[in-house]
């Protein structure tokens, strides 16, 4: 029986016939691997994801932590899952043999973590957390605080958070007050020992007892010796702040200065704990002082830097939540429409005739196939940056390490930020599927509407990531990370248009090529309003339509795959590449058109909402 998870098959399409990932075996970095280990890899993630992970989905949305003022309590299916990933060795998946890993490439390191967030997204942010925490201090930290930190989460016995955000500044990081006080006289030998204060809002994973420490990364500010701080983002600092601390020889020690103030209660995702909490209130004094104790990642004042190394990786991250989410709702959805049978077609008038599948009546064909394009999409999107991580870290060339570098940082926002808005719609459109049905907490689609829709605020709202593609990654190194993606998508068409496929994809290819002319006109035009207030007001509008086209080239991408590979291919797998070229024709003829109207109102510096006032409202 097919997987209502993920799709095993759409997956291998991405990995081994788009994307080619066995040609990453040829480098050092993977030169153990092959599609063996790496389908063998995939099948304990199946396995794991479904034996563990997706049976308590529901049981952990309707039975949410509950905190008693002293104790946090979830259901004990959390931790046996979590405690059978770790064992699988899957937490270092992609991590250097010298901590136990396996050396996968990112990309599929993103597909086996695919099958945990689709099974169960609040159990998998627990992991998911841990994963950017440690990734982020292998980059900037020191030697000691990996031994101490790091190797202990990638093996499962510490999970990890980051703490950013606060009560009174929201998204808006410079207005972070949390202080860091030296605290250097007591510290272990090679650290720089802090005391913090503050409170950190909407922490997902704050507080558990599912491992035996959690290391907390906490942006902060250090005062001067005048005993002010530098204002804005220059001032943030990063630090390590352990739930216990942990001696040199790795053993737990006294509690830190960090408690639980409250648990906030979310719409979805709602078995991750998701925490107010407070450092340095005082009712636990490790060393015999109130404060938490800190130790500084890096140098002073470089926290959002060192910091951006996990919100990049979580951006990727949130992507590939919100499309998994995307799939297997469509999934679901498909598979109550070929087995709930209503209705009749119009042509049959004949009440006595037996009724037929849903799947039957046209309307319904139309809302599956919208959620395929998006959904598989997305998922075409997320693992298309993930490999591109791949050539970043692994290419043997510095330059084509550069160039994927470039791509990556202009894509980042939309593959956040694509996904989270069009996958939410998939989910809805899964939820109308099922009709009366879907609507009820007895069918899984409703939840998984619930707990996507968050996807849409983590890691910074289509606001941010707007201002960000819009106002910094289109003009980045006089638009080379611009004129990079453009350089992609026109080998794209190019490759198209050289072979010997359907004409409909020239025509595809033709029409994909318009709209990416017609994007860099409107930016030309965007830029030279003279007034950036004017430039960036639209600038959401302005992600949508640079990711429904950047989509639209996945698609394209996909197409042609499927369209060589037909002629000589099985029955199934004949459905299957039919199946990808009908959802790349739905896509250009339903959903790129709605670009041309972005643009024309984007092309007009349209002032409408930048213009409104308070008041009116």
């Amino acid at each position: 029986m097919q997987s209502k998870i993920l799709s095993r098959r759409d997956i291998d399409f991405l990995l081994y016939e788009w994307l080619d990932v066995e040609t990453l075996t040829s480098r050092p970095r993977f030169q153990d691997h092959s599609r063996e280990t790496f389908n063998a890899a995939l099948d304990t993630a199946e396995q794991i994801a479904t034996d563990l992970f997706a049976p308590h989905n529901k049981k952990n949305d309707s039975n949410e932590p509950h905190f008693d003022g002293e104790k946090v309590t979830i259901i004990p299916e959390v931790k046996v899952a979590l405690d059978a990933f770790s064992a699988a060795g899957l937490m270092a998946a992609s991590q250097d043999y010298a901590f136990d890993g396996m050396q996968l490439p990112c990309v599929v390191g993103k597909a086996l973590s695919a099958y945990f967030t689709a099974a169960n997204i609040a159990t998998s942010a627990y992991i998911f957390l841990t994963v950017g925490n440690a990734n982020t201090l292998l980059k900037c930290a020191t030697a000691q605080q990996v031994e101490r930190f790091v190797r202990p989460m990638l093996a499962g016995k510490f999970f990890g958070t980051m703490c950013l955000s606060e009560p009174q500044a929201g998204s808006s990081l410079s207005d972070i007050s949390t202080r860091a006080e030296p605290d250097f006289t007591a510290a272990p030998e090679g650290e720089r020992q802090y005391r913090l204060s503050g409170n950190k809002m909407w922490i997902s994973a704050g507080e558990h007892d599912l491992a035996g420490n959690i290391v907390h990364l906490v942006l902060a500010k250090i005062p001067g010796p005048d005993g002010r701080v530098i204002p804005g983002v220059k001032g943030i600092s990063l630090f390590i702040v352990p739930k216990f601390l942990v001696g040199d020889d790795g053993a737990i020690g006294e509690r830190n200065d960090v408690v639980l103030a409250g648990l906030n209660h979310k719409m979805g995702n709602r078995g991750t704990t998701n925490c107010l909490l407070n450092f340095g209130e005082g009712r636990h004094r490790p060393g015999g002082r109130a404060g938490a104790i800190g130790y500084l990642v890096g140098e002073p004042h470089q926290g959002l830097m060192n910091m951006f190394h996990m919100m990049n990786e979580a951006r990727i991250g949130v992507g590939m939540c919100a499309a998994v989410l995307g799939v297997t709702g469509y999934l679901h959805a498909l598979d109550y429409a070929r087995n709930r049978p209503q209705g009749r077609p119009p042509a049959e008038k004949d009440p006595v005739k037996p009724q037929v599948p849903i799947i039957e009546h046209t309307d319904v064909r139309r809302m599956l196939l919208a959620q395929k394009a998006y959904a598989e999409g997305a998922m075409a999107l997320v693992m298309y940056s993930a490999r591109l991580v791949d050539e970043q870290q692994s290419a043997p060339a510095p330059e084509a390490r550069a160039r994927a570098g470039m791509l990556l940082d202009f894509l980042t926002p939309i593959t956040k930020s694509w996904p989270s808005q069009w996958c939410v719609e998939a989910n809805s459109l899964a939820i109308q599927v099922h009709g009366g049905y879907g609507y009820t907490r007895e069918y899984n689609v409703e939840q998984f509407y619930r707990d996507n829709r968050l996807n849409a605020i983590h890691e910074g709202t289509h606001g941010i990531h707007g201002l960000d593609l819009l106002g910094r990654k289109v003009s980045m190194q006089n638009g080379a990370l611009f004129k990079a993606i453009s350089a992609e998508l026109a080998a794209s068409i190019a490759k198209v248009r050289a072979a010997d496929v359907p004409a409909e994809l020239h025509a595809s290819a033709d029409l994909l090529e318009q709209a990416w002319e017609r994007i860099g006109r409107v930016t030309t035009t965007l830029y030279g309003a003279g007034d950036m207030n004017k430039t960036l007001a639209n600038a959401s509008l302005y992600l949508e339509a640079v990711g429904h086209t950047i989509v639209a080239w996945m698609w394209l991408e996909q197409a042609l795959v499927a369209a060589r590979a037909l002629p000589g291919a099985s029955r199934d797998d004949t459905n299957f590449y039919l199946g990808k070229l009908q959802a790349c024709r739905y896509f250009f003829h339903w959903e790129l058109p709605k670009v041309q109207q972005q643009l024309e109102l984007l092309a007009s510096i349209d002032t409408t909402t930048l213009d409104m006032q308070d008041a009116w409202f």
